[in-house]
């Protein structure tokens, strides 16, 4: 389980823990990166995203696809 609380705007997710978060695969995910919707905040080993990032784009991508949450 993802915790969601406290300050999202420093708080760091492994693939893994943001696809649960946005309720998506971890192949989405990675699309998410290739089409430049975010980046990793980390310069080496595993990426990291920042949380605040994955749920806008979670977010944007829901409102395009005109589905509620």
């Amino acid at each position: 389980m993802v915790d969601l609380d406290g300050d999202l705007t420093c708080k760091t997710w492994t693939v893994a823990e943001a696809a649960e978060a946005a309720g998506v695969t971890p192949d989405v995910i990675y699309q998410w990166k290739r089409r430049g919707k975010i980046k990793p905040v980390n310069e080496r080993g595993w990426p990291r995203y920042r949380a605040l990032d994955i749920l806008k784009a979670e977010a944007a991508t829901r409102e395009r696809a005109h589905r509620a949450a």
